[in-house]
């Protein structure tokens, strides 16, 4: 009996360093496939069609306020020029889809490609000079081919994004406070006497309230709206809205704490106002961000961006039937050939139901991209639901009541660790909370070691675990930790199951991805936790049993 408990104890001892190892390149490999990520269409994107021809505007000035917040922007008080444009022009709440970071919603605004096929990086560049290049057609890469004059000025990353899309004059700092905005306005203050016909402009400094002086609910972030509105006045009073059109747009918002990055609805709704030559004024109701590059594409003219999967905002501007029909003709053939090449790039298929062109082509898309994700995720379930299963039945028929206690610890080290991190913390839980890949890993190490730690005092006090011998000590911390593994386990399976191992094909669902990546990594350091506890405990009952083991001297 004493020799199958010492077997069991050694597999215990080495099934936490494996553990750790395992845990420590399945996190590390899953960070890197996300970040890493490529669209199924990367090497082989839908070729252009024709352009639209029939301009309805001379030029088009894209204003995109980083981070700006939809409830921010309709405060009249903070933004009243951005008020009068909304209520001379036309008006709509816009959303778009995770991750909300910059890198894949400045892609889907240009290209009107959702993030799983605009083969953007999912998450921001890690450095200046690390941005993707566009592979899928956008609307800069559009009026280059209309022969349009183009220009950006803004953020660095865009110079690399828009490498290869034939910008004609540029303007990139790698600032982002207000004396950078100053900047980037008076950069661009000339294009518009030289007559570009597609100018963007990149405003920075809300987002960077959000994130360096407090977030949105602290008075900077309304101050730098407030400086952001002036500077679009600057740009109103220069701007002829017989010939011209102005969009006014943001990529994302931010969580009240600061940040941005996941699934929360304050990060996925957006203000847009489009005002000028060739617009209907009017409140629109809601919109997609994808829908900006097809509705660009017609005020310039220019061909549809290949593989938009979005809707021209047709209602909003002043087209005559003929236009309404050739145009509608030209999006049936684009969202043809982006489903032909989609489906084959996936190996999946559906079919495409009779309907509005671009709902019926986008449905027929998602279809066939869920009947792969779901031919993917049986086995994986089935692999998820009996290793979550296995451990409690096996704990149910030991009926020990030990386990009780040890139970109750990690039990208590999930709530301390939650209750830090969601109460004292305030932190979400998706990526909006992540402030980089380094700081996940220390918050959650430190964090994690100090739970663990305090969740052990339980059974270590009830079961009376420091007077008794090395091994009863090392086998009571062996099976805390397990036990706490396994809990944290569930949600790492949960995310296997529906995602798989990594980053592959396809985006992840990001609230359940953010749990298993969590979870991993606690498991990592808990694990590294108890193989440390195993240590101290033995030593401390080592030395007790040897001052209790020595002769009391009577001198």
């Amino acid at each position: 009996m004493k020799n199958n408990r010492k077997y069991w104890l050694i597999l215990g001892i080495v099934g936490l360093v494996i553990v750790v190892i395992g845990a420590y390149f399945w996190t590390t490999n899953l960070m890197d496939s996300a970040q890493s990520y490529r669209s199924p269409l990367a090497n082989n994107p839908p070729l252009p069609g024709h352009p639209l021809g029939n301009p309805i505007t001379h030029r088009v000035v894209i204003v995109l306020v980083d981070a700006l917040r939809f409830d921010t922007s309709t405060n009249t008080s903070i933004m009243p020029t951005l008020s009068l444009l909304r209520s001379q022009g036309a008006s709509a709440t816009m959303h778009s889809q995770p991750p909300s970071f910059s890198a894949p919603a400045w892609t889907s605004i240009l290209t009107g490609a959702w993030p799983d096929i605009n083969d953007s990086q999912p998450f921001n560049p890690p450095d200046e000079n690390s941005a993707r290049t566009f592979t899928q057609d956008n609307i800069f890469e559009d009026a280059q081919r209309a022969g349009l004059t183009t220009a950006v000025s803004g953020y660095i990353w865009f110079e690399k994004m828009l490498s290869n899309s034939g910008i004609d004059e540029g303007f990139y700092t790698s600032g982002e406070d207000n004396a950078a905005d100053n900047e980037v306005i008076n950069a661009a203050m000339p294009w518009f006497v030289d007559d570009y016909q597609l100018i963007l402009i990149h405003l920075d400094q809300v987002d960077f309230a959000g994130h360096e002086q407090g977030g949105p609910q602290d008075p900077n972030w309304n101050a730098a709206a407030s400086r952001v509105d002036t500077m679009i006045h600057k740009i109103v009073s220069i701007l002829d809205f017989s010939q011209d059109t102005l969009l006014v747009i943001s990529d994302h918002g931010q969580i009240d704490r600061g940040g941005h990055g996941g699934p929360e609805a304050i990060t996925l709704i957006e203000p847009f106002i489009l005002t000028g030559a060739g617009i209907i004024p009017g409140k629109y109701g809601d919109i997609n961000m994808v829908d900006i590059a097809p509705t660009l594409a017609v005020l310039l003219g220019t061909n549809i961006p290949a593989s938009s999967q979005g809707s021209p905002l047709l209602n909003m501007l002043s087209l005559v039937p003929e236009q309404v029909s050739s145009i509608n003709n030209a999006i049936e053939l684009q969202q043809a050939r982006l489903f032909s090449l989609y489906t084959a790039a996936i190996g999946s298929s559906a079919r495409i139901e009779a309907g509005e062109p671009v709902s019926a082509s986008q449905s027929a898309i998602n279809q066939a991209r869920l009947a792969r994700v779901a031919k993917e995720r049986i086995w994986r379930n089935v692999l998820a639901v009996f290793l979550a299963i296995l451990p409690a039945y096996a704990i149910y028929l030991r009926k020990d009541r030990k386990i009780i206690w040890m139970l109750a610890g990690s039990l208590l080290y999930i709530l301390l660790f939650n209750f830090r991190y969601a109460v004292i913390d305030g932190r979400t839980y998706s990526l909006a909370s992540v402030e980089g890949a380094t700081w996940l890993i220390t918050y959650t190490a430190s964090t994690a070691a100090i739970a663990g730690i305090l969740g052990w005092l339980i059974p270590m006090i009830a079961l009376k675990v420091i007077p008794g011998n090395p091994r009863k000590s090392a086998e009571t911390v062996v099976t805390y930790i397990w036990l706490t593994i396994y809990l944290l386990s569930l949600p790492i399976l949960l995310s296997f199951a529906i995602n798989g191992l990594t980053v592959t094909w396809t985006l992840p669902e990001f609230y359940s991805m953010y749990f298993g990546l969590l979870s991993l990594i606690q498991v990592m350091i808990i694990s590294l936790v108890g193989l440390v506890l195993i240590g101290i405990m033995v030593l401390i009952s080592w030395f007790i049993g040897r001052l209790k083991s020595r002769p009391i001297s009577m001198d």
